[in-house]
């Protein structure tokens, strides 16, 4: 699977983590920024991401920053994304199988590296149910602009 990760300054540790467990894993991935610890605005990591998943370039984004709230806000923004902030296996589970989230959003100083890593192997590995959801869905998409 081709996956899109990327993070502000927060997250940064947590991405890099996370590069090495995809890799593991056999996925393709591309980071989309940071490079370090500088502080950055999150907005400018999450709208190129969200881009390019929306684009069909990347089947699963990862974006993370301190709370992941503000990650998950900017890519919500972007037609055809579905940002999750995910802080337990549970939360991961259901937004792939109910929402069909296709962006993964983190919290650094909410959980642990062990966590997140459980998380993202869920997300990653989960598929839409479909059915009953679907229909929800469609009516998220005719919200969009």
């Amino acid at each position: 699977m081709r996956i899109a990760i990327g993070s502000d300054h927060r997250g940064f540790a947590l991405k890099e983590a996370l590069k090495e467990l995809l890799a593991e894993l056999g996925h393709e991935w591309v980071d989309f920024g940071c490079q370090s610890e500088e502080p950055v605005d999150y907005p400018d990591i999450a709208r190129p991401l969200a881009g390019a998943v929306a684009a069909g370039e990347y089947q699963r984004g990862i974006l993370i920053c301190g709370s992941g709230v503000g990650m998950s806000i900017a890519a919500n923004k972007v037609k055809g994304v579905r940002a999750a902030l995910c802080e337990n296996s549970f939360t991961a589970r259901l937004a792939r199988r109910h929402s069909d989230a296709n962006v993964l959003c983190l919290g650094a100083w909410c959980i642990g590296q062990g966590l997140a890593e459980e998380i993202v192997r869920i997300f990653l590995s989960e598929d839409f149910e479909g059915g009953r959801h679907a229909r929800r869905l469609e009516k998220i998409r005719a919200m969009e602009p």
